[in-house]
């Protein structure tokens, strides 16, 4: 296996030198969001009057996610998510929320832009407590000090060259040939958070404040593209992003036995944060230090069509666990998650979506099938980095899925100042999460937003849209570390596919859910046809 040739090679890695120089990004709007010693206009509202629902004494908020009583269920947030927007607005405020902050939640893509331009030199996004607490305490012995990127407290300066080698194109030349509600048990269903979002924004509009979470800061949804855009152009040096308090637990508890001191950039901020992006984001962000992967990438690729060969029943039909084939033909899940605690979901649930779309749009696939045939005559032709960066419809299906279908529904930052946001004044500490999951489905930033239309996509196209109102990897300097790669796997691996096999679904239509990335919910049962 490819994994296996790498190790050896990770434990000897040596010092690499890095540019620290940070991606500059260029702002298309002017920025208007306020923020720290500017002075607050007299019209602004204060943080205590933004809609969304009200916790009642004791119970706070938390009983809206209770069995029988609540009206919303984590696994279903994404329902969640729309009804909040549809009720609130383009900002809603959730408080009272056991172990948890006030959340913010954006609708605006505008609002959010700004929000991610503004962000600081390190911007702190939002953590996972149970994933901190499962690395950092419970499997300490476990990930000790290699915790990767995700909820990540301590300092792991004798590694992050060693990452940064990782991530070099010398190392894989030579060795290559490849709302987080602080989950309570009993208590919230994950998987349909994407209802709940979809019901916040339904409720109370554009931004909806939720307080009243026990044990947690109130969280503000943001539904508005332009206030998001806003946010994100606005960020200071050092954004801050919320984390996880189950991965912090994982990370620095369960499981500080694996991850020790060295447990990646997630759930890590400030100068720790600062120092280690300088030294990674360079090399993991440049698409000229992918392309040296593409060859090992692809021989993994044409391993894994001959095992969905071997997979197939006498019908052509794939085995109900085929997801299961994708996580482990991930190099994500092999490589990166240890190292830099890159979620390997993020791949494979994206692969599987995309299939499971292409399969239920066979007029879509046909198109993709042609654009292969054009660029890649001979199945034995080698798949280059030239050939991926002209075939415009596979990047077109891919990034219409992640927009209908994003395997994170949203994106987070935690306010280091008082910011005002669509004219209410978002006290320092309010985690704002930006609903890109209910964004990305609207008419009002895409047009025909329900229908899946890849050519959307294309230069061509005519209908414009927002570039903030779809983030699936995020933005600014907090963007997803392992995007360069993730796009490499999946053009990889569909290209593979779909020049090998008509993918069909003969079955019930799936439902998507958080388990935990957002991905059809049911067994993957595709009909592989050779062509």
């Amino acid at each position: 296996m490819l994994s296996k040739n790498l190790v050896p090679g990770l434990q000897k890695l040596s010092k690499l030198r890095v540019s620290p120089e940070f991606i500059r990004y260029r702002s298309t709007i002017s920025s208007n969001v306020q923020t720290g010693s500017e002075a607050i206009p007299d019209e602004t509202k204060p943080f205590t009057q933004m809609p969304g629902p009200r916790p009642i004494p004791l119970l706070g908020n938390n009983w809206r996610f209770l069995p029988y009583i609540g009206m919303y269920k984590i696994e279903e947030i994404d329902k969640m998510s729309v009804c909040l927007r549809a009720q609130y607005g383009d900002i809603v405020r959730i408080g009272g929320l056991l172990g948890r902050p006030d959340m913010v939640f954006l609708y605006d893509a505008d609002e959010i832009e700004k929000v991610f331009r503004n962000e600081e030199l390190m911007p702190y996004r939002p953590s996972m407590p149970s994933l901190n607490y499962y690395k950092h305490v419970l499997r300490k012995d476990f990930f000790g000090d290699v915790a990767g990127v995700i909820a990540v407290e301590a300092i792991f300066s004798q590694n992050k060259c060693h990452i940064a080698m990782f991530f070099s194109a010398i190392f894989w030349k030579n060795k290559c040939p490849t709302l987080n509600f602080s989950a309570h048990p009993g208590m919230y269903k994950i998987e349909e958070i994407d209802k709940m979002s979809v019901c916040l924004r339904a409720q109370y509009g554009d931004i909806v404040r939720i307080g009243g979470l026990l044990g947690r800061p109130d969280m503000v949804f943001l539904y508005d593209a332009d206030e998001i855009e806003k946010v994100f152009r606005n960020e200071e040096l050092m954004p801050y992003r919320p984390s996880m308090p189950s991965l912090n637990y994982y990370k620095h508890v369960l499981r500080k036995d694996f991850f020790g001191d060295v447990a990646g950039v997630i759930a890590v901020h400030g100068q720790q944060w600062y120092d280690f992006r300088s030294k990674v984001q360079q090399p993991m962000l440049q698409p000229r230090v992918a392309k040296l992967y593409v060859t090992p990438i692809e021989e993994t690729a044409i391993a894994f069509v001959e095992r969905i060969k071997s997979l197939r029943d006498e019908n052509s039909e794939l085995p109900s666990d085929f997801l299961n084939e994708i996580h482990k033909w991930s190099l994500e899940c092999k490589l990166i998650s240890k190292t830099l605690g890159i979620l390997y979901f993020d791949t494979s649930a994206a692969i599987a979506s995309i299939l499971y779309q292409l399969s239920t749009h066979p007029d879509k696939q046909e198109l993709l099938y042609k654009e292969i045939q054009t660029v890649l005559p001979s199945k034995h032709t080698p798949i280059t980095s030239d050939i991926l960066e002209n075939m415009q419809y596979l990047k077109a299906c891919i990034k219409e899925t992640l927009r209908m279908y994003p395997v994170v529904l949203g994106n987070g930052r935690c306010m280091t100042k008082d910011t005002v946001i669509k004219g209410y004044n978002i006290p320092k500490g309010v985690q704002v999460v930006f609903q890109h999951y209910v964004t990305g489905n609207e008419d009002k930033y895409f047009h025909k937003a329900k229908e899946f239309l890849p050519e959307r996509w294309l230069k061509s196209n005519k209908c414009p849209f927002h570039p903030f109102a779809s983030l699936p990897f995020g933005y600014g300097r907090r963007m997803c570390l392992g995007r360069r790669f993730a796009d490499l796997e999946i053009q990889t691996l569909i290209t593979k596919i779909i020049q090998q096999f008509k993918v069909e679904y003969h079955h019930p239509k799936l439902e998507y859910t958080l388990h935990p990335m957002y991905i059809p919910n049911g067994p993957l049962k595709f009909k592989m046809i050779d062509r």
